[in-house]
């Protein structure tokens, strides 16, 4: 099973037929006059015109670069050289893409100055920190919609706001987010990456508002709006244009059924495995992405095991990184940084394919800390009592007053599952937790707890 797409999706089946219809209609130059030229460049402007409705922005603001990496870099140093009037400064999060961080280190190398942004323990930027960090030079702020390692969602439209006000450009990495979410409003430079919705490799997007200052760091050429030199791939974009447009008309609808897959990864993992965190935001966070942490572990040797298994997975981990050094994101959130495993969901991944997997992770883990010979503590989830309180076919908010008054029913520790069939429940349950200090362990299917539909909420409670 590849469980993976955060760092590349499978190629999207209308991704393929368009390419495979562009290689023969759009092969041919589109800057040429000619009709297999005026052919080519009919595909491209349709394309342009396609990722532009999709981001929210106009088709000449849309230009197509050959990797999201380069998108990003493109537009954080375009527009710092094109406000280079209004100073060096750049400000961006501490979880921001390598991509971002190493423009700074460039920036500051080169005489600028770099202020980063704080995160909590769920890698959430405050807006009220971020926009502290705004001055009278600041040229440029950088702020991604989503995270690539917890997906933890970030308060973009809150930030821009603040930007706008201080009159300081914004900067949003989409690539996360691109074809499963709303665009968030506010920005002034976005950009995107095709291989995560299931477009081709080697297709970026950079959009520039109208009226941004921008300068290319890169000598000129006329292609793409004078912001990307070199010849465009049009097939691929088509094929990228074609896959966005496709995936976005399945959001809502995969969106829902993933998230809930996503939420029994996230409840049922800390009952299955001892020592282990689930790390994130668990509301404002990306559908398909769940990131937990292996207490005494090696991540590099995990996933080689979960791989022999059958599943492809992602680590931010120290030990799978080629420079050995932790993962930037995880040491800005302050959780650990080794034994930590990423699962992103492809569009159309089965319940059963998620349940094979929380079957084997348990004795994959147990294996791999076998050898080190501890006493380790029985997972959270049997750690105390069980109390379930049948909510089904009830509105909300009456799931959450039959909580509050049976909570106190199980001891510090013990776990209360509510059953619900009111899709209110999986937002009110989690906020009431917060509101009141216990602990939300996630969403499981009602049927592991004697419910007939719906879904099982569980909290542990902590005081």
């Amino acid at each position: 099973m590849y469980f993976d797409v955060a760092s590349t999706a499978p190629l999207h089946p209308v991704a393929r037929q368009a390419l495979t219809a562009a290689l023969d209609e759009g092969w041919a130059d589109p800057a040429r006059l000619y009709r297999s030229g005026r052919q080519a460049r009919m595909l491209l402007d349709a394309a342009r015109e396609t990722v532009a409705a999709v981001l929210g922005a106009r088709p000449d603001e849309i230009s197509f670069t050959a990797s999201g990496t380069q998108a990003v870099q493109l537009g954080l140093l375009g527009a710092l050289a094109g406000n280079r009037r209004r100073g060096g400064h750049l400000v961006h999060s501490a979880v921001e893409h390598s991509s971002v961080l190493h423009v700074g280190e460039r920036h500051e190398a080169g005489g600028g100055e770099v202020s980063v942004a704080p995160v909590d323990r769920t890698g959430r930027v405050d807006p009220r920190a971020f926009g502290a960090l705004l001055r009278t030079d600041t040229a440029l702020a950088a702020l991604q919609s989503a995270n690539h390692e917890v997906g933890t969602v970030q308060p973009v439209g809150e930030v821009a706001e603040l930007c706008a006000a201080a009159g300081v450009p914004l900067l949003v990495d989409a690539a996360q987010s691109a074809g499963r979410m709303d665009v968030p409003a506010g920005w002034s430079l976005l950009t995107a990456s095709a291989h995560k919705w299931g477009g081709p490799p080697g297709v970026g997007v950079l959009a520039v508002r109208k009226g941004v200052r921008y300068a290319s760091p890169l000598p000129a050429d006329e292609r793409e709006g004078g912001r990307v030199p070199g010849y465009v791939n049009v097939p691929a974009i088509v094929a990228a244009a074609a896959s966005l447009r496709a995936v976005r008309a399945e959001a809502e609808r995969e969106n829902a059924r993933l998230h809930a897959l996503v939420e029994r990864i996230r409840g049922r993992v800390p009952q299955l495995v001892p020592e282990v965190e689930v790390v994130g935001d668990p509301v404002r966070r990306l559908p398909h992405l769940v990131t937990f942490s292996c207490l005494y572990v090696d991540g590099e040797v995990l996933l080689t095991e979960l791989d022999r298994a059958g599943f492809a997975v992602s680590s931010g981990s120290s030990c799978t990184s080629s420079t050995l050094t932790p993962s930037h994101v995880l040491a800005a959130m302050g959780v650990l940084t080794e034994g930590n495993v990423r699962v992103s969901l492809p569009y159309g991944t089965a319940e059963a394919d998620v349940e094979r997997f929380l079957r084997v992770l348990p004795d994959v883990v147990a294996g791999v800390r076998a050898p080190l010979g501890l006493d380790l503590p029985a997972p959270a989830g049997d750690a105390g009592p069980l109390l379930v309180i049948d909510a089904l076919g009830k509105r909300c908010p009456l799931p959450v007053i039959e909580l509050a008054k049976r909570i106190g029913e199980v001891p510090v520790g013990g776990t209360v599952a509510v059953l619900a069939d009111d899709e209110a429940a999986r937002l009110d349950v989690p906020a009431w937790c917060g509101m009141r200090g216990q602990e939300y362990a996630g969403e499981a299917p009602a049927a592991d707890y004697g419910g007939d539909r719906g879904s099982a909420y569980l909290v542990v409670r902590r005081s």
